[in-house]
């Protein structure tokens, strides 16, 4: 079944991310890996003249996406690139998505509430990945005053704090 990409209806973005103002550690949101296991391929080449805006985090399919970050879910859906995906607003404040995935757990709606570390999906190839490994794409944007900005998660997740304060 294909899923329609919804946002949150209720008030403006920075609004909501008001309560998520202050960075704090993430986990990794690949169940089972470790930071030191993240490899950065920052603003590599892609189709289309684009820069990778993430990470891609390989796993078997099928092994637990977690959220990095408490938060809600901001939007659920599908989408060409990415596939089935997930982005949580929290901590930073910033968007948290999670792309590629092989599908969402049960019970998550837009607007739902989620603890860091609770079970959004599971990695998969969906999307553009669809001729990859199994792999989790995990980005992260930035919330200011006058939008978004994509950040290397690489060093946020090996530092925890720091690298969001000084990259933002």
């Amino acid at each position: 079944a294909v899923v329609a990409v919804v946002t949150l209806p209720r008030g403006p973005l920075l609004r909501r991310a008001a309560r998520y103002g202050r960075p704090r550690p993430l986990k990794m949101p690949v169940s089972g890996l470790q930071p030191r296991e993240a490899r950065s391929s920052w603003h590599a080449p892609r189709s289309g003249g684009r820069r990778h805006e993430g990470i891609d985090l390989f796993a078997k399919k099928g092994t637990p996406v977690i959220s990095a970050t408490r938060g809600e879910i901001w939007r659920i859906g599908t989408d060409r690139l990415g596939g089935k995906v997930i982005t949580v607003l929290g901590d930073g404040p910033a968007l948290y998505y999670y792309a590629h995935l092989d599908g969402w757990d049960e019970g998550l709606f837009v607007g739902r509430r989620v603890e860091k570390g609770a079970t959004l999906g599971f990695v998969g190839n969906t999307g553009n990945a669809r001729t990859t490994p199994p792999h989790l794409h995990f980005g992260i944007y930035r919330l200011h005053f006058f939008g978004h900005k994509a950040v290397d998660p690489v060093p946020i997740l090996k530092s925890k704090v720091l690298a969001l304060r000084k990259r933002a």
